[in-house]
């Protein structure tokens, strides 16, 4: 539980989870000071502090650790060139020792789950950080998942607008491949869970209730909109092809939506300890955390507070079970 003296590092604030759990960290009653490589400007709220922090750089990231009990470890190079996983790695170790150096008592790191054979570079990558952060006396809580479903995830963008964009689609063999889903709303209780709870070092999964293939996800989250759009079987679509398709159809990222694609040659099914079930917690059901990003699109500030009323008091609940 947070004290008056528990200060908390947040790194890749600005991104897609940091952004999310920063508000949640606040409501929390956590002291956070919140890092990226251009720090917000203009007043920030009490118990908020923006500090600059690239983690290529070791001073700035002593100076960003220095006076933190703890610190969440969401950098990701995904999209930073085709070396980005040794630089990933090289990162996440020196993070590890400066952390242990000033005397930080422990990291939470966002994960990804692997595939028991082929996995692609980017999955890799993801295990080998994990590693990489683990390699000194500091504890880890290494937090494994799937696609994330919510506003700001690629792989859910992607799926969002493939479903809802397309009246017909050709659904090559990898579509097959399945996983556990996991809700935005979830992977924020178990973060923020880790970060309150003693003796939980180690990896885990954070899956979703329902393992589904690729096409499943597409035809599920159409029917959230009413359409049923045709289908056509091509076994032959490679995945540097089909990441060619997404980026028309979808306008990601081209370097991104092919790591996405390699990622799906295999199912991507929890092989770790499940968090949700230390915490006591059920997560949602795949079309409900459709459901639920889909109402949560941007524009509504409204929404927004709902949401971070709802993951708080879910942890808090939990807490006192």
């Amino acid at each position: 539980m947070p004290t008056n003296a528990s200060r908390v590092l947040l790194t890749g604030a600005t991104g897609f989870v940091g952004s999310a759990l920063l508000p949640l960290l606040l409501a929390d009653g956590w002291r956070v000071r919140a890092t990226s490589r251009r720090p917000q400007e203009g007043e920030a709220p009490e118990g908020l502090e923006w500090v600059r922090c690239d983690v290529d750089d070791r001073g700035s990231v002593r100076a960003a650790l220095t006076g933190c009990t703890s610190a969440y470890y969401l950098i990701h190079s995904m999209s930073d060139g085709d070396d980005y996983d040794v630089r990933e790695r090289k990162a996440a170790r020196a993070f590890a020792e400066i952390a242990e150096e000033v005397g930080v008592s422990r990291i939470v790191y966002l994960g990804g789950v692997q595939p028991t054979h082929d996995a692609s570079k980017h999955l890799r990558s993801r295990a080998e950080t994990g590693r990489a952060l683990a390699s000194t006396s500091v504890p880890v809580v290494e937090l494994r998942a799937a696609m994330i479903v919510g506003p700001g995830s690629a792989s859910w963008h992607i799926t969002r607008d493939l479903a809802l964009r397309l009246p017909a689609m050709v659904l090559p063999k990898w579509l097959e491949s399945r996983s556990e889903p996991v809700a935005d709303v979830d992977v924020f209780a178990a973060l923020l869970d880790a970060l309150r709870r003693e003796n939980v070092a180690g990896v885990y999964g954070i899956p979703g209730p329902d393992a589904l293939s690729a096409r499943a996800m597409l035809m599920k989250v159409a029917a959230l909109r009413g359409s049923q759009p045709l289908t056509l079987d091509i076994p032959l679509l490679s995945p540097r092809l089909s990441s060619g398709w997404i980026q028309l159809i979808t306008r990601a990222d081209p370097h991104l939506a092919r790591e996405l694609v390699e990622g799906l040659r295999a199912d991507l099914l929890n092989h770790e300890p499940d968090y949700f079930a230390t915490m006591g917690h059920s997560p949602l059901p795949f079309a409900e955390a459709a459901a639920l990003a889909l109402e949560r699109e941007p524009g509504s500030s409204s929404r927004v507070a709902r949401f971070v009323e709802r993951v708080v008091r879910m942890i808090s609940v939990e807490a006192d079970a």
